[in-house]
């Protein structure tokens, strides 16, 4: 794969995200939504706890609303809108791989969706300077926290663009890269309703349970297998939207 190449198609992706009015809607909803958690985190702190920042934000419904609609919506124009208005021949007649194309895309969108969770920062700073507790926010936590929204992020991107790939409706595209992304959160649920002595299915289903790795990275524990998962996952999505860009430049 040609760096060069590979660099320029990720800058002309992140552009084009913040081209399109989308980009700037979904980054208005994140920042509201951002708000209203850390508004109301800031009442919960009101009563004593000793719960981390990061653990109050990432149990909020607010964390897994944004992770869950944002990604497909991003990734929704990266094939689909692309076939749609034609340009995606145009950069298929250009000589660069499948490989670059694919790439340059998901490093793209990955790019924008990281740039989503920058005012998350400015928000814990500003939590812990009114609750007057210097400890209630530890950097530690705070990094494997952005970890582990990256790893995850890596992977429901990957899940957005193979959804993009496979149709030119970018409204499908949303709606598939939606779907992905809800069954396997709510595989979470379904670890905690299997629970029991014995249990081995809930074994099982809990190496798969988002809510438990992300409680995890929330509290400064950082598991290899959680980000291996995550990107192994992205990998093969990856890896199935490189087969689908083959198969259509071959049509």
């Amino acid at each position: 794969m040609n760096l060069r190449v590979f660099l320029t198609l990720w800058r002309r992706e992140l552009s084009s995200s913040f081209a399109s009015p989308v980009g700037y809607i979904v980054l208005a909803a994140v920042l509201l939504m951002l708000g209203v958690s850390f508004t109301l985190i800031t009442d919960a702190l009101a009563k004593p706890s000793d719960i981390p920042l990061t653990e109050l934000f990432y149990g909020s419904l607010f964390f897994w609303v944004i992770l869950l609609l944002s990604t497909p919506i991003i990734t929704m124009r990266t094939f689909a809108g692309e076939r749609a208005t034609g340009t995606y021949e145009n950069l298929m007649t250009t000589p660069v791989g499948d490989a670059e194309v694919v790439f340059g895309k998901f490093a793209g969108s990955l790019t924008f969706f990281l740039i989503l969770w920058l005012p998350l920062i400015p928000c814990l700073l500003a939590v812990r300077h009114y609750t007057n507790d210097p400890s209630s926010l530890d950097w530690g936590a705070v990094a494997s926290t952005h970890l582990g929204i990256a790893s995850l992020g890596a992977l429901y991107v990957a899940m957005g663009i193979f959804s993009s790939a496979l149709t030119r409706n970018q409204i499908i595209a949303a709606i598939v890269g939606l779907a992905l992304g809800v069954t396997l959160f709510l595989v979470s649920f379904n670890a905690a309703a299997l629970a029991g002595p014995g249990a081995w299915p809930a074994a099982i289903l809990r190496e798969f349970s988002l809510v438990d790795q992300m409680w995890e990275f929330s509290r400064g524990i950082v598991d290899v297998r959680h980000l291996v998962f995550h990107l192994s996952l992205a990998a093969v999505f990856l890896f199935l939207t490189l087969k689908v860009v083959e198969a259509r430049r071959w049509k």
